[in-house]
């Protein structure tokens, strides 16, 4: 990270993945998309390079092992996902929530992250390790705290690092009504949902930029704590 003679902070050596879980294909709209869109303005606009993966556009095939057309399936292609996500230096988890809990996609999407935590970069370490993740949440009833506690859960048992106040989320009313982008909803006007989606977006940004390049010369060597050594 450096500063720039105005005062703002440069993180363009970073980069970060956002991977939109909702069960909508493109081009239909996404609420989910609407908060993704509010944390990728604020790294875009201090030179960390984003990009945003609608999962459910892409054949993802079900199951836990790298690539599941070594596996029977014809088509999977999370391999070139994975690429990317193991390229970038954050990752955001983004769902909506169905029946209280996160979407399917977003389950899918997980299971085919812990495929490759038995993975190892150059220097012996957990493939994830010495990355943030985060997540963003919406919905129009209950679970946001409940979907955050069991994606950044699994994040952290892959191997990212999490930083405070990862989570942010909007939510409307009990019951039937408008969902996040939807006019009279208030989901992009709520100052709370928009504080905690700068504390997330920032604290991902200043977190990774004090590990950043993922490959980490000290810590965490799998083949050493998988022997016990």
């Amino acid at each position: 990270m450096t500063t720039e003679a105005s005062g703002a902070l440069d993180f363009s050596d970073l980069s970060a993945i956002f991977i939109n879980c909702t069960l909508k294909l493109s081009p239909e709209r996404s609420h989910t998309q609407g908060l993704i869109d509010i944390s990728e303005a604020i790294m875009a606009k201090h030179g960390v390079k984003t990009e945003v993966i609608r999962a459910v556009d892409h054949d993802i095939a079900p199951g836990v092992w790298p690539d599941m057309r070594e596996h029977g399936f014809a088509v999977d292609a999370w391999p070139d996902i994975l690429e990317k996500v193991l390229a970038a230096d954050i990752l955001v988890i983004s769902t909506p929530i169905w029946l209280g809990d996160k979407s399917s996609v977003c389950t899918r999407v997980i299971e085919r992250l812990y495929a490759a935590s038995s993975q190892l970069n150059a220097a012996g370490q957990c493939a994830y390790y010495g990355r943030a993740g985060g997540c963003l949440v919406t919905g129009n009833e209950d679970g946001i705290k409940h979907c955050a506690m069991n994606i950044l859960y699994s994040l952290q048992h892959l191997g990212y690092v999490i930083p405070p106040q990862a989570d942010a989320g909007w939510i409307g009313e009990a019951g039937p009504g408008p969902s996040y982008l939807d006019p009279g909803s208030g989901g992009p006007e709520n100052d709370f949902t928009n504080r905690n989606t700068t504390f997330m977006t920032w604290n991902l940004m200043h977190l990774d930029n004090r590990w950043s390049g993922g490959e980490r010369s000290t810590g965490q060597v799998c083949t050493n704590a998988v022997s016990g050594s």
